[in-house]
């Protein structure tokens, strides 16, 4: 192993090149060693790690719909990425066009190489010649005082699921993670009606949504005009405001979907403000291409665009909203020409910042984030692509919507739960109708997500909601409490066991096969956890965990 191209040892040391200095210090921790410093000048692409790469890895992407799998090494092929969306592939698209790559963390059975944290630069692993190289991507940008570099850490136990797990404690820490007392459950929009929603629907299940333990009822995309125009809505819906006090009224916790770092070409904003923009040569840069348009993303170096995300934002909690799913938020960290010369990275955490100042202690649900410049920020995190009414066999697994490969990130990204902030596995399904999910597949789906105790939140016409489907509800919720952990992480052939302790049912197991669709749950022992069931005067009950003994 070497650290900086030096021999790894223990100590304090100095780097001196040409174009910059690099100060750091290697350190003895529990379960491995740390590496802490700083650096100056001009580092570019900078190399801080490289050992020989084992056959099988574990790689990570960069944001939160990218996949967690595991890899074997010598029969990787790149992926093609789609200039669209090569910013969903990596923030460094070089590399991956051309090897593999794993963001922030990279693991082998025994062993686990992460950074600490993504302050400033950009932390990636990539595989060159039968090595292992980890690096930090500063985009360019120059310092003329020293800044700290995102400490690194390699970590060593026969057991790789305890190692990340304690990755992810020392993660949490380092980021001042928020974990949130409680897990919302609620409902979602999106994975019925997606664009086609409208207010009547809206309203019908928001009169049904009392016939469930919901506490967040959240409107996902399809109310705004346009994107980045989230306080204008579309002619068949009420204002921004009028829809927060409806839900209100029905005794919900209003919920709204945004992509703050997005604006398209035909919105309002741009077109008011077309120098808001991240630029590519002075021109402004397409993030990625959805909705029929080109969508650019927000400089956030920018302080016009600062106090207009600040404002958005206030207004939207002077509403009354009290939960705020940000999505596509990759776009605020893209490469690019801003106001200052600031790493994307660095950018993205300004925009970030303003958001959490704006909206206080609410809840702030990421998705299609970056992960680690997250930390800190947000309550809970989306940590796979999309589900969807389909189990999604032929789905490439790059990242686009799919049901076995969101569940599969729930599973192999399940150690940032509670650690880093809340896991959200995406939206269960449980609908009979308008779906080709099985009934095996919605139970399998939803009762992983139950035992590895994440965000709960279902997303159908709850008119098509039978009896089947309120049941495994109920199930999902009562395998809710415990403290999961994957024992078969670096598993290749898609099949898991899963165990947690101390849930409402007690101590379980669960064994999936995502291939054959197939799972078979254990539930044994009784918890130390007794659930608190709290009953509304509109007769919903509302689900809470707390030490102490059952009833």
């Amino acid at each position: 192993m070497e650290i900086f191209k030096r021999p790894f040892r223990e100590g304090s040391f100095v780097l001196k090149e040409k174009d910059y200095t690099v100060e750091f210090e290697v350190e003895k921790i529990h379960l491995g060693w740390k590496i802490s410093g700083r650096v100056k000048g001009n580092p570019g692409r900078l190399e801080i790690f490289r050992t020989n790469a084992p056959k099988k890895l574990l790689v990570n992407n960069w944001q939160s719909w990218g996949p967690c799998r595991v890899v074997d090494l010598p029969s990787f092929t790149p992926p093609e990425i789609d200039p669209n969306w090569q910013y969903t592939a990596s923030v460094v698209p070089d590399v991956i066009k051309n090897r593999l790559q794993s963001d922030y963390f990279v693991a082998e059975e025994g062993r686990v190489y992460g950074f600490l944290s993504s302050k400033i630069a950009h932390p990636f692993f990539a595989a060159e010649n039968g090595e292992l190289v980890a690096y930090l991507e500063y985009f360019d940008v120059k310092f003329d005082d020293f800044v700290p570099i995102e400490p690194f850490v390699v970590l060593e136990d026969p057991n790789t699921s305890l190692l990340l797990e304690k990755y992810a404690e020392l993660v949490g820490k380092e980021n001042s993670a928020r974990i949130p007392e409680r897990t919302p459950v609620g409902w979602c929009s999106w994975y019925h009606y997606f664009l086609d929603l409208t207010w009547e629907e809206t309203l019908k299940n928001l009169e049904l949504a009392g016939e469930f333990p919901f506490e967040v009822f959240q409107i996902d995309d399809a109310y705004e005009k346009d994107i980045g125009d989230w306080l204008v809505t579309k002619k068949d819906f009420p204002s921004v405001d009028e829809m927060a006090r409806t839900i209100q009224e029905k005794g919900f916790v209003p919920g709204i979907w945004t992509a703050p770092f997005s604006v398209s070409e035909t919105s309002d904003v741009f077109n008011s403000y077309p120098d808001w923009v991240v630029k590519e040569n002075g021109m402004p840069k397409m993030a990625y291409r959805n909705w029929n348009r080109k969508i650019y993303a927000l400089d956030l170096s920018n302080k016009e665009v600062l106090d207009w995300l600040f404002d958005l934002f206030s207004s939207l909690k002077k509403m009354g909203y009290r939960y705020f799913k940000i999505d596509f938020l990759f776009a605020g960290a893209i490469p690019g020409e801003r106001k200052e010369n600031i790493t994307p990275v660095q950018a993205f955490r300004k925009g970030m910042e303003v958001i959490r100042k704006a909206v206080g202690d609410l809840f702030i649900l990421g998705c299609g984030s970056p992960l680690l410049p997250a930390v800190g920020y947000v309550d809970g995190m989306r940590i796979g692509p999309d589900t969807t009414p389909f189990w999604g066999d032929q789905i490439e697994d790059n990242g686009a919507p799919a049901a076995r490969w969101a569940l599969r990130n729930a599973i192999t990204r399940y150690f940032m739960h509670d650690r880093l902030w809340l896991n959200d596995p995406d939206c269960l399904i449980l609908r009979e109708e308008k779906t080709e999910l099985t009934p095996k597949e919605r139970e399998l789906y939803s009762y992983t997500c139950g035992i590895l105790d994440n965000m709960i939140i279902e997303s159908d016409d709850l008119s098509l909601v039978k009896e089947h489907g309120r049941k495994v509800l109920r199930e999902t919720l009562d395998l809710l409490g415990g403290k999961p952990r994957v024992l078969n992480i670096m598993t290749e052939d898609l099949k898991y066991e899963i165990v947690s302790s101390g849930t409402i049912s007690g101590n379980t197991r669960l064994v999936v096969d995502l291939k054959n669709r197939e799972y078979h749950l254990e539930k044994e022992g009784k918890s130390s956890l007794r659930k608190k069931v709290v009953k509304r005067e509109d007769g919903r009950n509302f689900y809470f965990y707390e030490e102490g003994e059952r009833e």
